[in-house]
């Protein structure tokens, strides 16, 4: 089951989504950060609640829109509203369940935040799978997101629409976080032990070498997928990847 809720604190709107099979028993709570243009109706995160619900009691997971993306009102996109909207994400599955233990599973651009909220405000999950996670963002929006007449606008002062599923307009100042913000080049060592990357091959977004350096230098394990692509649409490629989550999670 799913319900749909709002988190409005601090001047923010949040549009969230539930998956749950039992209200009064919730004892552990999995966060879902979608990626970039994504939004909280995840086909991904759904197929992997449902599987997760269907094994597991006392489960649930959070789903929610980023600011800008889904149907979220805000209309300019910054990293600080993106931490601030996951950091009350996770005080209100806190406050309002109470659970023993939280868990996160990140989607592309979702996996870049949440590895900025460890730098900014430390763990609070028992265990974090990213799955192609966009740990060199700033490269992966210059090279595969904006085109070169985007480029020329944005230098020139102006927002331009980008992304996927959703146009999301963006700035300079945007990029120029993402620039600064240089994520994988940062030690990330001592969250080693709790985060699992899952990356596909075959990737065209996101390139896998970037996850395998990334990895490599903080001695996190990295299960490269062959053949996978940036969205796992292959059934049998996301059901491993599911797989790979849910053997980690250690429900």
């Amino acid at each position: 089951m799913y319900r749909y809720f709002e988190i409005n604190k601090n001047g923010h709107n949040i549009r969230c989504k539930l998956y749950y099979s039992d209200l009064r028993n919730i004892r552990r709570v999995v966060v879902f950060c979608h990626g970039f243009s994504g939004h909280k109706d995840n086909s991904a995160a759904e197929k992997f609640a449902e599987r997760m619900l269907s094994k597991y009691k006392g489960t649930a997971m959070i789903t929610f829109n980023l600011p800008c993306h889904g149907d979220d009102v805000k209309k300019k996109l910054c990293l600080s509203d993106c931490i601030t909207y996951l950091d009350l994400v996770i005080g209100y599955a806190r406050e309002q369940y109470q659970p023993e233990v939280m868990y996160a599973y990140t989607s592309s651009f979702g996996g870049y935040l949440i590895l900025k909220y460890l730098l900014e405000h430390g763990n609070p999950f028992r265990k974090i799978v990213m799955r192609c996670p966009a740990v060199n963002m700033y490269e992966v929006v210059t090279n595969n997101v904006l085109t070169p007449g985007d480029m020329e606008k944005l230098q020139k002062g102006k927002e331009v629409p980008v992304g996927f599923d959703r146009k999301i307009t963006i700035g300079l100042p945007f990029l120029e976080e993402l620039r600064i913000g240089r994520i994988h080049e940062l030690d990330f060592l001592e969250y080693a032990e709790d985060i699992l990357i899952i990356h596909g091959k075959a990737d065209e977004v996101v390139p896998f070498e970037s996850s395998h350096i990334f990895a490599d230098n903080n001695l996190i394990e990295c299960i490269g997928v062959e053949g996978a692509d940036h969205r796992f649409r292959d059934p049998k490629k996301m059901n491993l990847a599911i797989k790979h989550i849910l053997d980690f999670f250690a429900l």
